[in-house]
């Protein structure tokens, strides 16, 4: 099914309108696949106003798990809060002083500035990294890469993430919040109210985390 303007927001129409054909490149081979997220969902990062849009939280790939993907980077449609998402969870808390959340859907986020994206936009059910090389990452390359030019604060958790660290000027890098690495420097990074300060700084309104 070839991508459609309609699935973004307006305001992403002109970014996207640069990228048909390599997007559709890349859903006419994934056609016949059962992807993580859905069809329906992978656009759903750009489905919020660009105007309003401060801060980028960049991730590595989906949750695999079927149905665990909701479309935003690290959130889900299910109950069951992911093992990434409960480590972020508990950084929020102590960076923040704010209870964990209880639910892992991050959409209040997303309405509230915050892009939260994948640098690959989907895999296959049931596996990790199915599709890093089937042309997302240079589509999320230049996402970042505009997102830059508008002065987006940018928080880059793994190395998929950090290697586009050279493109903003204004980043929070760390290691993945996966149980594989979040105590190899994720926990204790403060990624959240240094992204705050970092926007207090340049005379932005500061992001509303709390969920």
């Amino acid at each position: 099914m070839n991508f459609s303007l309609e699935e973004v927001d307006p305001t992403w129409r002109p970014f996207f309108s640069q990228h048909l054909s390599s997007i559709n490149q890349i859903l006419n081979s994934l056609d016949g696949v059962e992807t993580a997220p859905s069809r329906g969902a992978i656009f759903r990062a750009f489905t919020y106003p660009l105007d309003n849009l401060r801060v980028l939280i960049l991730g590595q790939d989906p949750y695999p798990g079927e149905g665990v993907a909701d479309g935003l980077a690290f959130s889900s449609a299910r109950e069951k809060i992911p093992a990434s998402l409960r480590n972020i969870f508990i950084e929020y808390s102590s960076d923040l002083g704010l209870p964990a959340p209880m639910s892992p859907d991050l959409s209040k986020w997303s309405e509230r500035g915050v892009l939260l994206l994948n640098r690959t936009l989907t895999t296959t059910v049931g596996e990790r990294n199915a599709h890093v090389s089937i042309g997302w990452k240079n589509f999320t390359y230049s996402v970042a890469e505009f997102l830059a030019q508008h002065d987006v604060i940018a928080i880059l958790w793994g190395n998929g993430a950090r290697e586009l660290a050279d493109l903003f000027d204004k980043k929070i890098e760390s290691v993945h919040p996966s149980p594989l690495s979040a105590r190899r420097g994720f926990f204790g990074s403060k990624p959240f109210s240094r992204a705050n300060e970092l926007l207090k700084s340049a005379g932005r309104e500061p992001i509303d985390w709390q969920i």
